[in-house]
Formats: C-alpha cells, structure tokens, sequence
C-alpha cells in the first residue's frame, strides 16, 4: 500500500518529539460540542459534494474506484471499500435510492467474487482470497507489479461487510449481496499470510514472495487484525493480537499520552468502520483509556505540532493543519528545504515528515473524535483558500502554500502555493464517512451488528460498552 513507510532521517523533516515545545493540554475526553446550524449546512454540501467522488468516477460495470481523479488512474481497492460505505451514506442521505445503491453494489461484489484468482503473475485480480493494492479500471486485472495487499484487501472487506449488514431485505439483489459477501470474506486465508512471530505480512508478490515488513506497531491494522481473527473460514488465533499490542508505541508528544503513529489515517481507516467508544482491549484497559479517546490525543497533537511550527511553514496556525499520507508538489530539494510527492507525512514520538504539506482528509477524518477543532480547520480552510482547494467533489487532496516554485512543479503550483489537482479516494472516504459518524453514528451502529466484527472483537479481549461482554 501507498502507506508503507519508509523512515526518513531528513535534516529539517525528522525532529524528535522531546525536542519540541509543548503548547497543547492534554485533550478533554468528553467535551461538550453540539453542531451548529451553519456546521450542519455546510457538512451537508460537504458530504453531498464528497460522495459525487464514488457516485460519478466509479465504473458503474464492474464497481472499480480509481485510485485518483480527475487524473487518469488505475483502481483502488481500498477506495471500493470506501465506495461501497459511501453508497449506503448515500441512500440515507437521499442522494440516491436503495435500489439504485443495492445494484451498484451488487455489481461490484459479483466483479470481486468471480474475478480471477491464481498464482500467475498477470492476468488475475488476486491469490488466497485477497486483491491487489491496483487493479486495471476496465480489466479488473492485476496493475503492473503491484503486491497482494492485505491492508488494502482489509479495506475493500471494511465496505463489503458494511453492504452485507446494510441490505438486510427479501429481495433477490439484497440477497444475493449477502450471499456474495459471506463468499468474498470467506476465501481470505489469513493464516497464509502470518509469520513466525505471530504478525501478519504486508503483502505479496508472484515474483519475490511475501514483503519483509509486516504489522507491527501501531497503524491502520486494527481493522485488520479484527477481521483476520474473525473470519469463519480461515480465523487467527487470538495470539496474535496480544503480539501485535506488545509492539505499540506508547508516548507522549506534545503533552499528549497515546499510542503514536505519525500519519493520521493510521488513527482513522479502522474507526470508519468500529465504533471503538467504551469498547478495550486489555493493552487499552491498562492504560485507561479506549482507541477512540487515542485517535483523539493524536488529533490533538497533530494540531499542536503544526501550530508549533518548528519548520516555519507557510500558514501554519490552529485553523490550517494536519498531516498524513497524502500528494504533494515534487520530490526535489529546493533552497535546503525537501518537499516530497506522494508522502506518509505526519507527527509523533516515532519520527516527523513534514514538508509544509496539508491534508484536509487530516482534520476530516478524525472530525468524528474532535470535531471542536477539526471542523473549525475544515471551514478554514474552504473559505481561505476557495476555488483552488475545494472543487466538485470536495476537498481536492492536498496544498502546500509554502512551495511556490513554479517552474519546479508539473502542474498545480501558484504564486500562492502549490494546490492538488486532484481526489484521492483513501481520503475522500474517510471525510465522507467519519462526517456521518460525528452527525448520526450510521456506519458505527451498522457495523455493531454484523456478527463477524463482534467475533473478531470478542477474540481480541474487547469488552465493554456495545459489545455487552
């Protein structure tokens, strides 16, 4: 997946956190927030405007999300899983109907469920139950050498399940759906894919084996980790999750204490699905707190970081924030300051890349853990910079006013900065669907009720709250 790291050791891009200032308090746990008529319009646009993203650049035959838009792109699977949760927002939203939404998602579950799957190299869509990071929007075929992903597989299954709960009616489509989800999430053979010491692999390849890096830490995997453990086909043993805990690193940045990931979609993809709201773990239990009040802290800090500035980046402040991964300008050097193309930016303990790049699926996706900051920094942002950031389909993926460089850049560099030209359906997902979260708790709700989630969160020592062990 595009999130996989590299760890840069880059002068002016990697300063540990003890170095820094402290200007934020830890985060209230439960503050008191209640949206205003003003944030409710223009969270109403915003949804309307993010889910035309899935709705219009879709290939309506074979229910395929590309990566990005308006660019020419291969698709995502990740971006499916997001599309096909988009659809039910959707229908509750009344941007469409059920049946138009029940035949666009059968459309995609048949694609998955008899799309090609082998060992050879070219020609399939994936092995073992899982896909590939990229597939070809018109074939649905394996895009060049990308890996078997099984993040990415984790993702497209989140959207899947969500679609399997959803269209809980007697019609031959909404039974069909069902039938095919349970056939999709049933071939995943997790335990292929666990090594010795009890993680599960990145991915693999035909050519080369399984990656060397694995799930470790702490990341966008507990979504993995929790379908992985309650598959009914090919389960893990619930071991793996107290190895995969073991592993997580707990520290403070910016006077917030949590389990730190830099990037900030590493703190959201899993919650888009699992309400994580008086639900722990044992690891969580002994530290007081849940994996949803961690997102927060992260959220917190990641604004903090940025209102600290220790780069002096252009427009910094506690309206304009928020790292992770994302586009940016061009990986070049440009007066001693590095700038990167598509990047896992973000802030913690662990290390920082920071390029004067934002993201607004930062401050999106976590609007559900705080919206007291994040939908201040959203409306911020749509008003400061209008036209060049917020088109169409929403938020375009991300703008560093600091690189101004145009002769450097192929595209989307002004004198005011540099501006995406495009979406990326990763972080359009995320906007969307933590929006609906924060205003109904839809998607959370939804997802209590499939049995596979509960199993997999029985198995991983969760208790409490909606679970009711």
């Amino acid at each position: 997946m595009k999130q996989l790291l590299i760890l840069l050791l880059l002068s002016g891009c990697v300063q540990l956190a003890r170095c820094q200032s402290r200007p934020q308090t830890v985060a209230p746990t439960t503050p008191a927030f209640s949206l205003s008529g003003s944030d409710a319009t223009f969270l109403d646009s915003l949804q309307r405007d993010t889910f035309r993203y899935f709705w219009e650049t879709t290939n309506p035959q074979n229910g395929l999300v590309p990566d990005r838009a308006p660019t020419n792109s291969f698709a995502s699977i990740a971006a499916v899983g997001f599309g096909l949760t988009s659809y039910l927002v959707g229908v509750e939203r009344g941007y469409i109907t059920r049946v138009q939404a029940a035949e666009r998602t059968l459309q995609t579950l048949r694609f998955f469920a008899n799309a090609p799957q082998a060992e050879q190299a070219a020609g399939v869509a994936g092995y073992k139950g899982f896909f590939y990071h990229f597939l070809d929007m018109k074939t649905g075929t394996r895009f060049k050498q990308v890996e078997l992903s099984t993040i990415d597989t984790a993702l497209l299954l989140g959207g899947i399940l969500s679609a399997q709960t959803y269209f809980d009616g007697n019609t031959p489509a909404e039974t069909e759906i069902r039938q095919l989800a349970d056939l999709i999430y049933g071939r995943a053979d997790w335990t292929w894919f666990l090594n010795k010491d009890k993680f599960v692999s990145m991915g693999w390849h035909p050519e080369s084996g399984f990656i060397k890096s694995d799930w470790r830490g702490y990341n966008e995997a507990m979504l993995l980790y929790v379908l992985a453990l309650g598959s009914p086909t090919h389960p893990l043993e619930p071991g793996v999750w107290q190895a995969w805990t073991h592993s997580y690193p707990w520290a403070t940045f910016y006077d917030q204490p949590h389990v730190n990931f830099d990037p900030l979609f590493g703190h959201q993809y899993s919650h888009v699905w699992i309400d994580f709201r008086g639900i722990k773990d044992e690891y969580m239990r002994g530290r007081g707190i849940d994996y949803f009040e961690n997102s927060r802290r992260a959220t917190y800090a990641n604004r903090a970081y940025c209102m600290a500035n220790p780069g002096r980046w252009q427009d910094y402040s506690s309206t304009i924030w928020g790292l992770t991964a994302c586009d940016g300008p061009k990986d070049t050097l440009v007066n001693g300051r590095q700038f990167f193309s598509y990047r896992a930016r973000g802030a913690a303990s662990t290390q920082i890349v920071d390029d004067g790049t934002i993201a607004p699926t930062a401050a999106g996706g976590s609007m559900a853990f705080a919206p007291e900051i994040c939908l201040p920094a959203l409306r911020a942002m749509k008003t400061r910079y209008g036209a060049k950031l917020y088109g169409p389909y929403g938020f375009r993926d991300a703008f560093n006013p600091t690189y101004r460089y145009r002769a450097l850049s192929a595209n989307g560099s002004t004198a005011q900065g540099w501006f995406d030209i495009d979406y990326l359906g990763i972080d359009q997902g995320p906007i969307l669907l933590m929006a609906e979260n924060l205003r109904s708790g839809f998607i959370w709700k939804l997802m209590q009720k499939n049995p596979h989630i509960r199993r997999g969160l029985v198995k991983a020592g969760f208790t409490g709250g909606w679970l009711g062990q």
